[in-house]
């Protein structure tokens, strides 16, 4: 029996049971823990995984539509390529000047639009917006015309009515000019420029055709002489399409003023003959003019061996002999009309836009560029002269200003000339006038060039020096009767050309050593401003204006 004062005793099992009942609890409570804490982390992980996951397709999305968008900007440019005259179109809103493109899991749409002129530049707009998931990222970008120094749609010279020769760039020659040559598609398939010794291209080379043919690497061995680089499949340029120039000839004839478009009349009584007009370029008192006489008739003289045009409609692969330019009379009745070059300015517009205004002659005929009144042509202005016909030069023609140490006009003078006709242009050769000239009815004899004490006849002076952007939709830029025409400094003379040409096919300028002249090209780097009226080029390489590129999110 138990007393009042007796206690109870826990056995030892008893003391083993509440420690092990203490145990399990804080098992139970870490591993509780231990699951909160370990959920915490599985949740965590999950959020850090859906949320790279999330940024990874955002990743992917915004990178899909900005590729879509640069699509978008490529097929806005390869459609501008493609066009004959980029403003016409346009203008006109042929098919292709907006659009849609479709891709897998993008799309893009585009649109091209005139944007401004830079001096006498068109540049354009192109705005290409890519579309990926809900991402739109859109390139704004101010495209320009490229310009070139010395664009040829073959570097061949024409030897027969469908034969060529190639024309090379020897040893010892420094090209400091850039070069474009259009693909030829000749079979085999050799280079397409022609490279006898080394050479030296100290600017960049663009070629229409691919370095290689088939496996073969055609330019291997003369890779080392393109100091300045050298550009493969490059996009042709248009002097060989005779739409693209006459559509440019068109706008031009449209937007020069009524008093400086001629058509030249020629009496029937002479032939075979050009109706031409007659331009002399000089300063007086500090102010540049041009003396314009109209209807002119230059007497023609058969064709030397290398006077050939294109055939029209040929696509510069058919060839003529045309006959040259050997004098030329105007009307006793024809007054000349001397104006500043200023009256000629006239702005090309485009639908609300406007260029600076800028001179512009055109004349349905044939040109003749020169006198026996100065001793050279002196242009003082902006001022682009086209003709349907052939441009003959018979003088020197520089600009007025300031020149840099290498005799190129430097890049403050605001002086420049640009030739363009659908025939040829050409440094004519005024030895073939006749001691006696036969008289014509109601004709005065205009002669040009100048005497040589001595000797008979009469010549260009030597240096011959043209400044001037030339531009040669029926054959090549060169010289008239080579091969039987005089040298005022023998055996060869010197043509200077500070500017730019492009040209059909190449021209014969000189034979070496013999007769003709020996070439000297410069490039004119204003030209690369848009310092010329009359948005003549032909080039059909489009390319941004510098800072004109522009990308950005359009939406998140």
């Amino acid at each position: 029996m138990e007393t009042k004062n007796s206690k109870s005793i826990d056995s030892p099992l008893t003391d083993e049971l509440k420690t092990q009942n203490c145990r399990s609890g804080s098992v139970l409570a870490l591993v509780v823990i231990s699951m909160i804490i370990l959920a915490a982390l599985g949740l965590g992980l999950l959020t850090v995984a859906y949320g790279v996951r999330h940024k990874a397709i955002r990743f992917k999305n915004e990178t899909v539509a900005r590729l879509a968008a640069e699509a978008g900007y490529e097929q806005a440019v390869y459609w501008m390529i493609q066009q004959q005259d980029v403003p016409s179109a346009i203008q006109n809103g042929v098919p292709g000047v907006s659009g849609v493109l479709n891709f897998l899991d993008a799309d893009s749409d585009y649109r091209i639009e005139f944007f401004t002129f830079v001096g006498y530049r068109p540049v354009y707009r192109v705005i290409s917006t890519g579309h990926s998931g809900m991402f739109d990222r859109t390139v704004d970008v101010l495209v320009v015309q490229a310009v070139s120094g010395w664009d040829m749609g073959q570097c061949r010279v024409a030897t027969g009515t469908s034969s060529t020769s190639p024309v090379y760039f020897v040893n010892g020659e420094t090209i400091d000019i850039p070069l474009h040559i259009n693909k030829l598609n000749d079979s085999p398939d050799n280079r397409d420029i022609y490279i006898s010794g080394s050479p030296r291209f100290l600017r960049p080379v663009g070629m229409g055709e691919s370095r290689y043919a088939g496996k073969t690497d055609k330019y291997a061995s003369v890779m080392g002489l393109f100091e300045g680089g050298i550009y493969f499949d490059q996009p042709d340029s248009k002097v060989a399409d005779e739409a693209s120039i006459q559509s440019k000839v068109d706008r031009f004839k449209n937007s020069t003023a009524a008093s400086y478009k001629f058509t030249p009349a020629a009496p029937a009584s002479v032939t075979p003959k050009y109706p031409a007009v007659q331009l002399e370029f000089f300063v007086e008192s500090g102010v540049g003019k041009v003396r314009i006489t109209n209807n002119c008739t230059v007497k023609a003289n058969t064709a030397g061996t290398y006077d050939y045009s294109v055939v029209p409609g040929s696509g510069g692969t058919k060839f003529q002999k045309y006959n040259i330019y050997a004098y030329h009379f105007k009307p006793n009745s024809e007054a000349q009309v001397v104006v500043p070059i200023e009256s000629t300015y006239v702005p090309q517009k485009f639908g609300s836009y406007e260029s600076e205004p800028g001179g512009q002659i055109f004349v349905d005929g044939s040109v003749v560029i020169g006198s026996s009144t100065y001793t050279d042509m002196v242009v003082k202005g902006k001022i682009t002269v086209v003709a349907t016909g052939n441009i003959w030069v018979a003088d020197s023609i520089k600009v007025d200003g300031p020149h840099d140490a290498s005799g190129v006009p430097s890049a403050d003078n605001p002086n420049i000339l640009g030739l363009i006709a659908n025939g040829v242009v050409k440094v004519a050769d005024p030895g073939l006038s006749p001691s006696s000239v036969p008289s014509v009815s109601g004709q005065t004899y205009q002669p040009i060039g100048i005497t040589k004490s001595g000797y008979s006849g009469r010549y260009l002076p030597d240096p011959t020096v043209v400044e001037a952007a030339i531009t040669v939709g029926g054959g090549g830029w060169g010289a008239e009767n080579v091969g039987g025409r005089k040298e005022f400094s023998s055996p060869q003379d010197d043509l200077i050309v500070r500017g730019s040409i492009t040209e059909v096919i190449r021209g014969v300028v000189g034979l070496t050593g013999s007769d003709g002249y020996l070439k000297h090209y410069y490039l004119d780097e204003r030209l690369l401003e848009g310092i010329l009226p009359g948005d003549i080029w032909l080039r059909g390489k489009y390319i941004p204006a510098p800072a004109g590129w522009h990308d950005y999110r359009a939406s998140n």
